[in-house]
């Protein structure tokens, strides 16, 4: 059972009354409600309220809007609920987590690979202020996975690395930074994400490590937060067998749980043996690695049993909150449980100061300024500059300059991202990010030219074929030029001078991020050609990419495509800096081949 007075909640007397009197006063409806975090997309006075009245949620959380909206959003929120809600935000790389308008500071892997730990405590610092000035209160953050597996779609250049001791050193800066404004923190994803090669969004994943290689590793930054003080954490829908067995021999395969709905993990491990007094709040609940293990009738009560606290998402308002009623009323869900889960999301509201809230409190309308400030901007500068890393660099090619290479062709490297999840703001833009290059380079005085696949070429062509025509033929007829590119070396060498083949490939609920190729195998997608002509592959949101174009001799890692990191590119490309960044992660791929 929780201890309101010890770490990491510390109430006092007056708080513990607080907590103990507000569930007294509760209604069964309004405690169940208390259990749930609700996705969110309502910010006016009115729809805000219906929600609350029939919802009493304990927390929301919302995907980014204008800076505007979010404080609208939050002062509803907070003046219609009874019991004031947690609002949570996934600021994850800035304040851009918390409204559209915050400041993009950089990936965890992009400030990972400065080296400097003072980046990470700018990173979680600026996310506080600008989170703070919205109206939330909870960040989900930071992301503390090792990044171990380069096939891993999920974690990729959101956590900061590979080696535990560096990943809890930037962790507890950016636990530091955030701090001082106030904002409580959920690091994620527990027992860890990151050594599997699936990602929970699609399928449950598994931390297959020993519990000795756990305890050297993930273990080591759990522990090393929770002695910081870190207030919540986000178990994700990850099983973890060592753990699970050695806490419960008898366990076989199939019954295997993800730490979501797992009391060996959650109870045994986490609460036992790291010894965490705080709150744990569940991974998004509609992810197929929860939902495809077990009944939702079962699943929605079994995580609180499990052993969280609050449940993040409902699946359907009515239903969800039902199956949490049911089982109270059948007993599936104890009134212990319960009681104890209910302490912990109050003293998780008191430590933001929820317990004597009122709206008075509230942040001004005139905070909003906060947000966005130019100095936040030169900060994500800076990392830019410092972080962004040649991998690999096998042959005599920089400075690129006009004089020695001005005839660019630039090859895009797919696949190429879902449209819809680039207009939700969820995936890489390639072609924003393919029209910067462009503009920068030709600003500079090259010549650029866009390298467009045949067979893509051919495509298109087929969308506008006469009714009468047979596509079949047609495909088949440019097939025999363009499956194998049957075109001279010459076409290649005697019209460009360098090639720069550049890959975008977002990690966002993806199988894999590997490159992928078009159809005709000896097509210029693919840099098979690197000892003919000079050719530079970049990668803008993959640190890993190295593993499919192991022929290339130089190679560079810039870890996201936002603009201040497009520029820091091209000023090191040509001369006018240098690179700076060294790699978090084992960028060659533990292959030989990748090395020359």
């Amino acid at each position: 059972m929780v201890n309101l007075k010890a770490k990491p909640f510390n109430l006092t007397d007056k708080q513990v009354d607080w907590v103990e009197n507000t569930i007294k006063a509760m209604t069964t409806e309004e405690k169940i409600g208390q259990l749930f975090v609700h996705l969110t997309g309502c910010v006016k006075d009115e729809e805000v309220k219906a929600e609350v009245e029939q919802m009493h949620m304990g927390g929301i959380r919302f995907n980014p809007r204008t800076k505007e909206d979010m404080w609208e959003m939050n002062h509803n929120f907070q003046k219609y609920s009874k019991i004031p809600v947690l609002s949570a935000v996934n600021v994850e790389s800035g304040g851009n987590g918390a409204s559209r308008d915050g400041t993009f500071v950089g990936n965890e892997m992009k400030v990972a690979a400065t080296g400097d730990k003072k980046y990470a405590y700018e990173l979680g610092r600026i996310c506080g202020i600008e989170t703070k000035a919205t109206g939330s209160n909870w960040a989900f953050a930071p992301i503390v996975d090792l990044v171990r597996n380069w096939h891993n779609p999920g974690i990729a250049v959101r956590g900061w690395g590979a080696d535990a001791d560096m990943v809890l050193e930037m962790s507890k800066e950016y636990f530091r930074g955030i701090s001082e404004s106030g904002i409580v923190c959920a690091m994620k994803h527990f027992p860890g994400d990151g050594s599997d090669e699936r990602d929970p969004h699609i399928a449950t994943s598994v931390n297959a490590l020993s519990c000795e290689e756990w305890d050297n590793t993930y273990g080591k930054v759990y522990k090393g937060m929770i002695e910081a003080g870190v207030q919540s954490i986000m178990p994700g829908h990850i099983m973890m067998p060592a753990y699970q067995k050695f806490f419960s021999p008898e366990t076989r395969d199939e019954d295997l749980k993800p730490a979501t709905l797992s009391k060996e993990i959650l109870g045994d491990l986490l609460r036992g043996k790291l010894g965490f007094n705080g709150l744990i709040v569940s991974d998004a609940s509609h992810m197929v690695g929860l939902t495809g293990r077990a009944k939702r009738r079962d699943l929605v009560p079994g995580a609180i049993m499990a052993g969280i606290d609050m449940f993040l998402f409902y699946n359907d308002i009515e239903e969800d909150a039902a199956y949490m009623r049911e089982a109270y009323e059948d007993g599936r869900l104890s009134e212990e449980r319960l009681h104890d889960a209910l302490r912990r999301i109050l003293a998780l509201k008191a430590v933001c100061g929820l317990d004597a809230f009122t709206m008075e409190k509230f942040p001004k309308k005139e905070e909003l300024s906060e947000i966005g400030k130019p100095e936040y901007k030169e900060i994500a500068k800076e990392i830019a500059d410092k972080s962004i890393t040649l991998v690999k660099h096998t042959e005599d090619i920089f400075p690129v300059v006009p004089e020695k290479y001005k005839r660019i062709l630039l090859v895009p490297v797919g696949p190429n991202p879902n449209p819809s999840l680039v207009r939700a703001g969820m995936a890489a833009d390639g072609s924003k990010l393919k029209k910067q290059l462009i503009e920068k380079l030709e600003t500079r005085g090259f010549a650029v030219e866009e390298y467009i696949d045949p067979v893509a070429k051919l495509v298109s062509m087929l969308e506008t074929l006469p009714p009468d025509q047979d596509p079949i033929k047609l495909l088949n007829k440019g097939n025999k030029g363009a499956y194998g590119n049957k075109q001279k070396v010459s076409a290649l060498t005697d019209n460009y001078d360098l090639v720069i083949c550049f890959a975008n490939v977002s990690s966002t609920m993806r199988t894999t991020q590997r490159l992928e190729w078009a159809i005709s195998k000896g097509g210029w997608d693919n840099p098979w050609y690197v000892n003919e002509i000079p050719t530079i592959f970049v990668s803008f949101n993959c640190p890993f990419h190295l593993a499919d174009v192991p022929q290339i001799k130089n190679f560079v890692n810039c870890y996201d495509a936002n603009e201040v990191t497009v520029e820091a590119f091209i000023e090191k490309l040509t001369g006018r800096g240098e690179f700076q960044g060294v790699s978090p992660v084992d960028a060659f791929c533990g292959m030989i081949d990748t090395h020359f």
